[in-house]
């Protein structure tokens, strides 16, 4: 991990998998995910027993039939050295497989975001754009890929650090707050530093 670290003025920005990361789901999420698995709890709570039914399309129908969704997608499973998710096929027919549904509803769109304005087509695509996004979420947070930040100054003293940085994006974020960070630390402490001498001048001339 420690080739993820960065030195940014001086000082290293130090990145760590996170210990024990928040589970998005509990974010009372957009979507709905309808999962089912012998071995992994995935996705959200739900009533639904998978051996009530024929197939995945009559798992489907009851989601249609319960919720009227706007859009709806099929959540598939890579089960390989780590687990991964995603709304499009593996192709892996050993190690992958359909595990359920994702969703999203009108109501629950406008309890999140009030009335969407604009047409219905966009509508649609919006929600897809919605499941894309925190399914994303949830498989870097599955697979682990969740950061810590950590900077400490010269001396070693503590400046900063947080956790809770999902995926590549979240990493390539976090490392620009940190340098934010950073710079507001040195910033300032060059300002102490100029009115230090500043004072001493002073002392001196009088």
């Amino acid at each position: 991990m420690s080739s993820l670290n960065e030195i940014y003025r001086g000082l290293e920005i130090q990145v760590d998998y996170a210990s024990n990361p928040e589970d998005p789901r509990e974010w009372d999420p957009v979507t709905r995910m309808v999962c089912f698995h012998r071995r992994y709890n995935l996705g959200d709570s739900h009533d639904y027993n998978s051996d009530d039914y024929a197939g995945w399309d009559e798992i489907e129908d009851q989601i249609f039939e319960d919720h009227n969704p706007v859009w709806i997608k099929p959540l598939y499973l890579y089960d390989h050295s780590g687990i991964t998710i995603s709304t499009s096929p593996f192709g892996c027919r050993w190690d992958s497989g359909q595990i359920g549904w994702v969703f999203i509803t009108k109501e629950r769109y406008e309890e999140c975001f009030g009335k969407f304005e604009g047409t219905e087509s966009e509508f649609v695509d919006k929600c897809c754009q919605i499941i894309e996004s925190e399914v994303k979420t949830y498989d870097d947070y599955i697979r682990g890929e969740v950061y810590r930040f950590e900077v400490n100054d010269e001396d070693g003293e503590f400046i900063d650090a947080c956790c809770g940085y999902y995926g590549q994006e979240g990493l390539e974020y976090g490392l620009d707050e940190f340098k934010k960070t950073i710079d507001y630390h040195l910033d300032r402490k060059q300002r102490k530093l100029q009115v230090l001498n500043t004072v001493q001048l002073r002392a001196c001339l009088a």
